[in-house]
């Protein structure tokens, strides 16, 4: 009996210490995305909304996180009038994120690693227009806030248009194949 209390007792001690996960939401009211894209003659940046996301903590620190944006809410603030919705129009079509087939884009955590000043080195699987390619970048935590700015290599997810790499004579046309998000979370 001495032995089975013994066992009980050591057992509670042990369930009592497992790390359960704390699955914070995102507020997606409060929490911003904003790109830029450069090109050959100047650059274009704007917004993409979140549509959902979650980050996990076990013990206080980054364990997990699932996003999804909203392709649809893609925006350019840099521009005015018709080249405003010119440019909108163009990246939400099949030449870039060809929004209508592919309103949404996710990103999911696969491996972080703690560093030090709550810092996290994220490796996450990325999919745009149903493309999923891994994309590895530091993440702050602070609070009840995370930031992050995330490269990414658009030819990677079929956005080849006037990419250099494809297209040889494109000339001063060229844009370039990397894009920055810049992200800002509340949760």
């Amino acid at each position: 009996m001495k032995n089975l209390k013994t066992i009980a007792i050591a057992l509670l001690v042990a369930f009592g210490t497992v790390a359960t996960a704390q699955t914070k939401k995102v507020n997606v009211e409060k929490s911003t995305i904003t790109w830029n894209a450069k090109k050959v003659t100047g650059e274009h940046s704007g917004t993409v909304n979140l549509k959902e996301g979650n980050l996990i903590f076990k013990s206080g620190k980054l364990a997990g996180g699932n996003f999804t944006v909203d392709m649809t809410s893609l925006v350019t603030t840099d521009l005015s009038g018709d080249w405003k919705g010119k440019l909108e129009g163009h990246l939400k079509s099949d030449d870039f994120f060809g929004t209508a087939k592919f309103p949404t884009s996710t990103l999911v955590f696969k491996t972080i690693t703690t560093k030090p000043n709550g810092v996290y080195t994220v490796t996450s699987d990325l999919t745009i227009k149903g493309i999923t390619n891994p994309v590895t970048f530091d993440i702050t935590v602070k609070g009840d806030t995370a930031t992050t700015v995330v490269t990414i290599d658009r030819t990677k997810y079929g956005i080849k248009y006037n990419s250099k790499n494809f297209f040889d004579s494109i000339g001063d046309k060229a844009i370039y194949d990397d894009f920055t998000l810049t992200v800002n979370l509340q949760f």
